[in-house]
């Protein structure tokens, strides 16, 4: 019942007050397994999706939002079930495989899961490398890739802010990445995993840059130390 009210409610008042600029909904399939491949520069994305999107879209998210006591709990709970969020556990390598083994299950539902190829949020604005668990997730399933490009989410909710502030946002949904072929030469041994899957990655990389204009970064985007402790 609050996953009816999020979607037929909330993200109609959340449009009115934010008044965010979407361009490209056209281009998310509307059925069958998709990926959507974001950009990342705030906690609130993984709202925003979901609430733009022309369908649902399952995020992970860390199991400490499903298993809080008193009214808080409760209330992160349903939010979170609401958006479809996937509980994961997170912080080992063990842990990783297990999340792309929950996004995988997402996607052989027919579902839409959304991901951040470059790990965690970007503290400065620029799109840093990505990780090639989105290859893995894309080439595993077969579901078409649609990148992703967010701005001014992270004016919304800056880091170390706890109450989300009124800006204007855009998003914008790219064409499809359809990775086929390179899944059919990966079934086939004509080719070596590792390679393709950072070529795929690669690639989505691209698309998001193309839509976003951030500057590149050629490393990866590490938590602060801080954060990953």
């Amino acid at each position: 019942m609050f996953a009816v009210v999020a979607r037929s409610v909330l993200a109609p008042l959340a449009r009115l007050v934010y008044r965010p600029v979407v361009e490209g909904r056209e281009n998310v399939p509307r059925r069958g397994p998709v990926i959507l491949a974001s950009n990342h520069l705030s906690f609130i994305d993984s709202v925003v999706i979901p609430l733009v999107a022309p369908r649902p879209v399952a995020f992970l998210a860390k199991a400490e939002y499903f298993t809080g006591t008193g009214l808080k709990g409760r209330l992160s709970r349903a939010f979170f079930s609401a958006i479809d969020a996937v509980a994961v556990e997170r912080g080992t390598h063990r842990a990783a495989q297990a999340s792309l083994d929950a996004a995988l299950g997402v996607l052989n539902e027919g579902r839409a899961f959304g991901i951040y190829p470059e790990g965690t949020r970007s503290l400065d604005g620029r799109l840093y490398r990505g990780r090639t668990g989105v290859a893995w997730l894309a080439l595993t399933s077969g579901a078409l890739v649609v990148p992703v490009a967010l701005a001014g989410t992270e004016q919304i909710q800056p880091v170390g802010s706890r109450l989300p502030r009124v800006r204007r946002i855009t998003v914008r949904f790219g064409e499809p990445l359809d990775f086929s072929d390179r899944a059919a030469a990966l079934a086939g041994g004509t080719a070596a995993s590792g390679p393709v899957r950072r070529a795929v990655t690669d690639e989505i990389m691209d698309a998001i840059h193309a839509l976003s204009d951030q500057t590149r970064a050629a490393a990866y985007n590490e938590p602060p130390k801080s954060a990953a402790a």
